[in-house]
């Protein structure tokens, strides 16, 4: 079997050659969507994202992203908070959380939890900042 085509470029910024490209993996700086809120603390602390996790039928909550807008859309409905980001990053912050592995493009069930524009309304208010 040929071994996967990979830029010599990579011993030499220190990144593992044969860490960068696994079968089934997207690659490092691959754009994901992913279910996140923005929190704004009181007394001007810096804003951060929260990100959103799902519950599947049994096991504990996991991080998910999605590789498409349309994707996340179908599966979480058009009101959904979410933010883009890249795959690699988000999924070394999720398990330096010690999460469970980020779920790409996951099957949700019908009828689960999504977000409504009354929700968002509800949750930020007008400004888009936590009520």
């Amino acid at each position: 079997m040929a071994e996967p085509r990979v830029s010599r470029i990579l011993g030499i910024v220190g990144v593992d050659a044969a860490k960068s490209a696994q079968p089934g993996v997207p690659p490092y700086h691959t754009p994901v969507f992913v279910p996140a809120h923005p929190r704004y603390p009181a007394g001007g602390a810096a804003p951060r994202v929260d990100f959103e996790l799902l519950r599947p039928p049994s096991g504990p909550p996991v991080p998910v992203a999605f590789t498409s807008v349309v994707k996340l859309v179908e599966a979480l409905g058009p009101a959904q908070p979410w933010i883009a980001l890249s795959i690699g990053p988000f999924a070394e912050a999720m398990r330096e959380a010690r999460l469970p592995r980020v779920h790409l493009d996951p099957r949700v069930a019908p009828g689960g939890r999504r977000w409504r524009p009354e929700d968002l309304e509800r949750t930020y208010g007008e400004n888009g900042a936590e009520a």
